[in-house]
């Protein structure tokens, strides 16, 4: 990372585990690059949650938050949260969102809320279903690799087991034929340059029986065999 920042670089902008290939940073680490140039570290940590992981603790001055996904959880708000233990930048996002009229109603605060309310429960759910696909696809003729950060083979594992609590419920894997496309939208060089392509599929994986996860899945292999 350090080699990428110049003297007009302000913040370094970092998601982890990244979307949708499950790339994994070293967060204090990186804390120490970005204190060390006078530069804010922004975490994007939706995938993870504040339950599973805390950059805050870590180093990282801004964390972002898709409050539509795991916070809300119930797909019945849009929202989005920036956090921060700066009273600087707490004054300067204040000031931002007083002004701009961009703070969230009030209803949908209490939905958020609501949701936050089985954060725990739900992420605990999520990351047991996680773990058993993960498993599982790994023993599918039709799957060719499986990307998920609490698989002990994915690179990024010990450094998920310093910095976070769990490894959260989003899983990526590769399958041996081009049948569907996640990511359609994104430019085809970069797709490839992100380890993209046609036969890759990423899965957020949710607090249903695992059976049932499963038997959805071993039916649509069924069909391309």
């Amino acid at each position: 990372m350090e080699k990428f920042i110049t003297d007009n670089t302000k913040a370094v902008f970092i998601e982890t585990p990244t979307n949708p290939m499950m790339n994994v940073t070293d967060i204090q680490e990186l804390s120490k690059i970005t204190k060390k140039y006078g530069i804010l570290l922004i975490v994007d940590n939706t995938f993870l949650s504040p339950y599973f992981q805390n950059p805050l603790l870590l180093g990282a001055d801004v964390v972002i938050h898709s409050g539509t996904k795991f916070l809300g959880g119930h797909n019945d708000a849009i929202a989005g949260f920036l956090v921060t233990n700066n009273e600087a930048i707490d004054e300067r996002l204040r000031f931002i969102i007083k002004t701009t009229g961009a703070g969230l109603a009030p209803f949908d605060s209490w939905l958020i809320l609501r949701g936050i309310k089985t954060l725990a429960v739900r992420m605990e759910r999520a990351q047991e279903n996680a773990i058993k696909l993960a498993h599982w696809l790994e023993e599918q003729k039709l799957v060719k690799k499986v990307i998920y950060p609490g698989l002990p083979s994915h690179p990024g594992y010990e450094i998920m087991k310093k910095q976070s609590r769990g490894f959260g419920a989003m899983l990526t894997f590769e399958v041996t034929s081009k049948e569907a496309q996640t990511h359609a939208d994104v430019p085809k060089e970069i797709q490839l340059k992100n380890g993209i392509t046609d036969c890759v599929l990423r899965v957020s994986v949710g607090i249903e029986n695992i059976d049932d996860i499963i038997a959805d899945l071993r039916n649509a292999f069924a069909l391309v065999q």
